[in-house]
């Protein structure tokens, strides 16, 4: 029997000093639980991902007198540990195998992701040779993350008599990733018969939410439920070589429903953005709509009331139900919110621009000046005590440029920049199944900007519903136009909302970071240029 501790804790990206105190910890830990062996997640010592730190000599050889101090500390434990690796200049995403006080053995990650929010190819050269290592009896072999993904680095181990796999993860979620994930341990474990330990990464990083859910796959291919969802958590298991069972000791139960799970990642996201960027407070304007109301649900949820700070900012447009609404929601949550009239500051820009704009109606211009004075207001108030402002727009308004540059898309950061529409109501409905957070005519008023009189968001787009099916067969999937039309969508609106996309990708570039939950998020994921000839002929 081996005792195996999962350290599926959260490494903050460059924090070596920080980092490798936590691991000291849980070296100690993992000794006191009467651990064998402790696994770390993929690059632990400088959290994932680290980026062009890697090219800094200096950052390198801090790796490496951390990997050498850490590896002093270890006795009465084996420690399996991600980190970089420099030798002979070539860069290696790698792990040691420490015991008694030295690294006893290195295994370099083979197969280097090079697509959607991964870049390793740009840092790293892959490994050739395997790693196995016998820990009280039971050979084990160590995989990193993409090297499951894959038959051969798994066949290789079992072919140098590997009994047991050990896999440190850094696999950022998305809403279909544990799926996918448990369909390729079993593939893994149908090619070799070998059973896995799989150890994954928590907290936020930028746009990414590693969401840990560590997971074990026992001789008989038999998977564990997964761990913790987005909590650090010392994961305990025990290995019998003679049976092959592989058991959980104690962890936690799984989210019940995909809403929980999406709104948990939310949280991680936005919370671990805030707190590791030198925040304690957000500062966000609150419009009496669903995509305002949710942002402060979520704040509120992340930060706790006190650090969550909002203002409605009204003007000749906006509805007395708006503001209504937006006070009485922060005075159910217990935030401050303040009301501060942009009209004063509109009539005195149209004065300034009167002479310019002589001769010429009313348009999108003075719309735009609105949202714009509202977002100088936030970034005042964030100036002014130290607030991280908040963006409150949706993927569907990002997708087709239905918001305003330097206006509502002004913030640091963006919770909801990866949710579609339609996702927001159900996310708002979700959090009110816990307790009511959101006014219900917040969730059931028709969406509108408020920027000119009797405007609705359904003037100038489709009906959500059909607007966010487009979108995902464009946007997530890459469909081309013909196949989105035969799938039963009128061809003028997609190639309408298609043209939409395109022409607004030099607003998604300037859009703060947002929390990832899908697997084509705007940013990293989806990398368009801007300036195209390929519009034209797409549409066409």
């Amino acid at each position: 029997m081996i005792s195996i501790a999962l350290a599926q804790h959260d490494f903050l990206v460059g924090d070596l000093k920080g980092n490798l105190e936590k691991a000291l910890g849980l070296v100690d830990a993992a000794r006191a639980a009467g651990a064998d062996l402790l696994l770390f997640p993929e690059l632990a010592l400088t959290g994932y991902p680290p980026e062009d730190l890697l090219l800094r000599p200096g950052f390198l050889e801090a790796c490496h007198d951390a990997v050498h101090r850490l590896a002093q500390h270890v006795h009465g434990v084996d420690v399996v540990y991600g980190h970089p690796w420099l030798e002979n200049g070539i860069r290696h995403n790698s792990v040691s195998w420490m015991r008694a006080g030295r690294v006893i053995g290195r295994y370099d990650k083979q197969c280097l992701p090079n697509y959607a929010v991964f870049d390793e190819q740009r840092y790293f050269t892959p490994g050739r040779a395997p790693l196995v290592i016998e820990c009280k009896g039971v050979r084990a072999a160590v995989l990193i993350c993409e090297d499951t993904w894959e038959a051969a680095p798994a066949l290789q181990a079992l072919e140098q008599g590997a009994e047991l796999l050990l896999v440190p993860n850094a696999s950022p979620y998305r809403d279909d990733k544990l799926p996918d994930r448990q369909d390729m341990l079993a593939r893994r474990y149908a090619e070799t018969g070998l059973p896995m330990v799989y150890c994954n990464l928590v907290g936020g990083q930028d746009e990414l939410v590693f969401d840990g859910r560590s997971m074990l796959m026992d001789a008989a291919g038999d998977l564990s439920p997964p761990g913790p969802l987005c909590d650090e958590a010392l994961l305990l298991a025990d290995f019998d070589r003679l049976d092959g069972t592989l058991q959980p000791r104690g962890w936690a139960a799984p989210p019940e429903t995909q809403m929980e799970e999406i709104y948990t990642v939310l949280l991680t996201g936005l919370r671990d953005y805030v707190h590791k960027n030198g925040f304690s407070d957000v500062v966000f304007g609150l419009s009496g709509g669903i995509d305002s109301g949710l942002t402060l649900a979520l704040a509120c949820d992340a930060l706790g009331p006190d650090h969550v700070h909002t203002v409605m900012m009204p003007s000749r447009h906006t509805s007395g139900l708006s503001i209504e609404l937006a006070q009485e929601q922060a005075v159910k949550l217990g935030v401050d919110h303040r009301c501060i009239s942009i009209e004063p500051a509109f009539e005195a820009m149209m004065t300034l621009m009167e002479p310019s704009f002589a001769g010429r109606d009313n348009d999108i211009t003075e719309e735009n000046l609105q949202a714009r004075i509202r977002g100088n207001m936030v970034m005042a108030l964030s100036n002014k005590f130290g607030w991280l402002p908040l963006a409150t727009s949706n993927k569907s308004e990002l997708a087709v440029g239905y918001c305003t540059i330097y206006g509502d898309m002004c913030g640091g950061f963006g919770p909801l920049l990866d949710c579609f529409k339609m996702r927001v109501y159900e996310l708002s409905r979700y959090r009110n199944s816990l307790s009511v957070a959101i006014p219900e005519s917040v969730i059931t008023r028709a969406p509108s900007a408020e920027l000119r009189p009797d405007q609705s968001d359904q003037d100038s787009l489709p009906p959500y519903e059909q607007l966010d099916a487009i979108l995902k067969r464009y946007v997530e999937l890459d469909w081309s136009i013909a196949e989105i039309v035969a799938d039963g969508f009128e061809d003028s609106v997609v190639r309408r909302i298609a043209g939409l996309v395109l022409l607004n990708e030099y607003k998604r570039r300037q859009a703060p970071p947002g929390v990832r939950i899908t697997h084509r998020a705007f940013g990293r994921d989806r990398r368009y240029p801007i300036t195209s000839g390929w519009r034209s002929s797409e549409l066409t």
